[in-house]
């Protein structure tokens, strides 16, 4: 029998490459839990893209609760701080918990995340956060990279032949508000 994965997904675009790399080896489950999303349209788009994902490739998923103002506390502090910084560890770090803390109420031995597919994210910060949340909890973190091995491109053909919502932005509002104008905002 296959081991029980619990992965974090930010977004259907990210989450193609990693359900693809891990669904032979895992018994795989979806956990869409992102409360730093920001407009609520936007949170919608993106989990609109993980259902159709979910509804094409076929593997269970599970919403979380999208409370934008539990970010909003939680990140509140670094301020004008640039994208990357420590913002987006304390968001990081929110997602991550949610996910390892369902994952031990559920039964599932290992937590991944899909977060590392974006080519800004550093997968060096998300899986050392991982590794010390999942220990906590007596459960296995997979650390990886799924941008390399051409893992982000790879993710963008899939999602295009898949007509998924890509996004232009991180998600929260921070990241938003650090759009080149050629972007448009409202998006």
């Amino acid at each position: 029998m296959k081991p029980r994965l619990l992965l974090h997904i930010c977004c259907a675009p990210c989450a193609t490459v990693v359900i693809k790399r891990l669904r032979s080896e895992y018994e795989l489950t979806g956990f869409f839990y992102n409360p730093n999303i920001f407009p609520g349209e936007e949170y919608q788009k993106r989990l609109l893209g993980v259902e159709i994902l979910m509804q094409n490739w076929q593997f269970g998923l599970i919403i979380g609760n999208y409370d934008h103002q539990r970010f909003l506390a939680a990140a509140k502090d670094p301020g004008d701080e640039p994208e990357g910084g420590r913002r987006c560890e304390i968001c990081y770090r929110l997602r991550l918990s949610e996910t390892v803390v369902k994952a031990k109420e559920l039964g599932y031995q290992v937590v991944a995340s899909t977060l590392t597919v974006g080519p800004n994210k550093k997968a060096v910060v998300i899986n050392r956060l991982g590794s010390e949340l999942a220990l906590r909890f007596g459960i296995e973190f997979l650390s990886a990279d799924w941008k390399k091995q051409e893992g982000f491109k790879e993710s963008v053909v899939l999602s295009r032949s898949l007509g998924l919502y890509r996004q232009h932005y991180c998600g929260c509002e921070f990241s938003l508000l650090r759009l080149p104008p050629a972007f448009g905002r409202t998006r």
